[in-house]
């Protein structure tokens, strides 16, 4: 079942990310951000009121309950730099930066969660950094601190941030219903990102985000919270070390969207990057 529901998490995380590159066209990122959280988050109710598990939040420990707001504020910060970088650059180079978080978290989870380092894991994991490094380019790795190139620090950052959420979540999640989990998270990032724009004054430029602007946004909001729900009903009941990888297992779907969609540029170290990403995330599964 934790691998179904993996799976529908990377399905759903498939299109956010090209719906919210949509979404954002001359809208601020932290502004974007902030908007979709608010979908994400009705979605989140309504599930618990549906699961009837809104009066479990009461009886959730103390430990678990600092956990799932760390895991919040982690995944705040990820979504910022994340939006921040997708503003500026090709949804076909940023997606799948963000999503080698995965490296980073099978690393956390063996090292914190104690999971065991099984070998095919540790290969896959390896496959996806080199992957990642390849579909950057030569030639943007050399630069990626100046100019235009300053899309890749924000995505490796906001990459650093999402493989913590997934670590300070599974601790949190213990004995904790999933959905409640997901609710109580989006609320810190939603106070945290409206925070961040009104701190920014970007409040200022709501009334000049178009109709298909909305519409976008809040089509993305839906794909994440569905793939939220899923991911961490998945989380709660299966190993980080395989449910993370099969999440991100949506990069190459992302890409060839970003192609055909968003007619984004095919480049060489795109297409090599994204099938070494692919036999990485395969070894991982399996």
């Amino acid at each position: 079942m934790s691998v179904t529901l993996a799976l529908l998490a990377a399905f759903f995380a498939s299109i956010t990310g090209i719906l919210a590159k949509i979404g954002m066209e001359n809208v601020n990122s932290n502004l974007a951000t902030a908007t979709r959280t608010i979908i994400v988050l009705i979605m989140a109710f309504i599930i618990v009121l549906i699961t009837d598990q809104l009066h479990s939040i009461i009886m959730i420990s103390t430990k678990a309950l600092l956990f799932i707001l760390l895991s919040g504020v982690a995944t705040g910060i990820s979504w910022l730099f994340f939006f921040r970088a997708l503003a500026m650059g090709d949804a076909s180079k940023v997606i799948p930066i963000d999503k080698s978080s995965v490296v980073l978290t099978i690393i956390l989870s063996i090292v914190v969660l104690g999971e065991q380092a099984v070998p095919h894991i540790m290969v896959g994991g390896a496959l996806i950094a080199v992957g990642t490094f390849v579909l950057i380019g030569k030639n943007e790795e050399k630069k990626r601190f100046t100019g235009s190139q300053i899309y890749i620090v924000y995505a490796i950052l906001g990459a650093v941030f999402a493989a913590l959420t997934a670590i300070l979540a599974k601790i949190g999640i213990e004995d904790v219903d999933s959905n409640v989990a997901t609710f109580l998270r989006t609320i810190v990032i939603l106070l945290f990102s409206w925070a961040i724009v009104f701190f920014k004054g970007n409040h200022k430029e709501i009334k000049a985000i178009s109709s298909k602007g909305y519409l976008f946004l809040i089509l993305s909001g839906v794909a994440t919270g569905l793939s939220w729900l899923c991911y961490f009903a998945a989380l709660a009941i299966g190993k980080v070390s395989v449910v993370a990888p099969i999440d991100k297992a949506s990069v190459v779907i992302t890409m060839i969207l970003s192609f055909v969609i968003l007619k984004e540029k095919v480049t060489k170290s795109k297409v090599i990057g994204g099938v070494i990403i692919t036999i990485g995330t395969v070894f991982l599964i399996f």
